[in-house]
């Protein structure tokens, strides 16, 4: 069955995020609770470049199935001095000895592991307004030097 309505998605952006030294709070009653600082990074894409400003963090819920349940939340400065708030709930999986060697080394292909998000923003810049409108959708990868990658699509 073909779909009356196909899904269809243009490059946002591609992103680089630094992570911090990682808080592992523990087991707490609503599951393993680990907290990733994002201390910076930068992003590019068609209609919008910048920073990553320090800061945000990704509150990570591990769960008994090996699913991290990502919350990330940051704020991306673009280079002409515009503000906006990304905020994004994620799923992190994969085998144990990928995840393993993709949280060690950074090196585990990303086509054996999954990372998804689904991006949404807020801003008072005029010029990026239409990001509080829309959902995007990263797929990520974990990098070395305690880095994460994300390809980011509009979802049209």
């Amino acid at each position: 069955m073909e779909a009356k309505l196909p899904l269809r998605s243009t490059l946002l952006y591609e992103l680089t995020a630094d992570l911090g030294e990682m808080q592992f709070i523990g087991d707490t009653p609503a599951g393993k609770r680990i907290i990733g600082p994002v201390t910076g990074g930068t992003f590019e894409g068609p209609r919008m470049r910048g920073k990553i400003l320090p800061g945000g963090a990704d509150w990570v819920m591990l769960r008994k199935d090996g699913v991290r349940v990502l919350d990330v939340r940051f704020t991306l400065q673009t280079d002409d001095d515009a503000l906006i708030f990304c905020q994004y709930p994620g799923y992190l999986h994969g085998p144990p000895e990928i995840m393993r060697e993709a949280f060690t080394k950074g090196t585990a292909n990303p086509k054996d592991y999954y990372v998804r998000g689904t991006m949404r923003y807020e801003t008072s810049a005029e010029q990026y307004d239409w990001l509080n409108r829309i959902i995007a959708v990263g797929v990520g990868q974990l990098l070395p030097n305690a880095q994460i990658g994300y390809s980011v699509y509009e979802i049209l």
